[in-house]
């Protein structure tokens, strides 16, 4: 599903945020990507969606070496690959059900589909009651789950998220956690950044380690 060949990225400034990385993330497969702030998480979510670009190596999605791509290509790449950000990114001029609607409609599926399976996306996540709320009004808790219904409603075979619980208390981690659980349990490949070692320890998923761009574990079902 993801495999890196000796990454290294390197910015124009010379700091160099990866260093010969190398793993493989298999198909349906849930992985941890753990580490300090500034150990390279980050910039690992960014080059799988070619936010970013690699200085050295290979990075493959589906078979594919995304650094060889044209900008035509990138948004399928983009629609293949459901996105989780810390500070969710949601659109506060538009409600909750819009929010979500919104990758549908991005994604050209037939608006007759839309409105049903935002729904039942949005009813996964326990946002029923919410669904015409603006996002502004909702907790940090309930935005994040709004991020989670928007990435997965397309239903990714891979979704990628960055410090999803870094802004949530212990209770709503765990139960953020456990909707990244389920979706696992769907059959989608999960890669879920956090330097929360307590909360990733609960959920017994393999983790992938770094500091300071240096991969310093990687599973054996990670292995490149």
């Amino acid at each position: 599903m993801v495999r890196f060949l000796n990454v290294s990225m390197r910015y124009p400034t010379g700091h160099e945020a990866l260093k010969d990385v190398s793993f493989h993330l298999r198909p349906g497969s849930f992985h941890f990507l753990t580490g300090p702030s500034g150990a390279g998480k980050t910039s690992i979510l960014k080059l799988i969606y070619r936010a970013e670009s690699a200085s050295e190596g290979a990075v493959l999605v589906q078979g594919r070496n995304v650094e060889q791509m044209t900008p035509a290509q990138l948004p399928s790449l983009r629609r293949s690959i459901g996105v989780i950000f810390q500070d969710y990114k949601l659109l506060y001029d538009r409600s909750v059900f819009d929010n979500v609607a919104l990758a549908m409609e991005v994604a050209g599926h037939n608006p007759e589909r839309i409105p049903g399976q935002v729904s039942r996306t949005l009813e996964s996540v326990g946002l029923t009651e919410r669904m015409y709320h603006n996002p502004i009004a909702l907790s940090g808790g309930e935005q994040q789950r709004v991020a989670i219904a928007r990435a997965t409603v397309n239903r990714p075979p891979l979704v990628i998220a960055d410090e999803p619980t870094g802004n949530l208390d212990r209770e709503m981690g765990r139960k953020i956690m456990t909707l990244f659980h389920n979706l696992h349990q769907q059959g989608i490949t999960v890669l879920l950044a956090t330097h929360d070692l307590d909360l990733a320890a609960e959920l017994a998923h393999p983790q992938i380690s770094m500091v300071d761009g240096i991969l310093t574990s990687v599973p054996t079902s990670a292995q490149p």
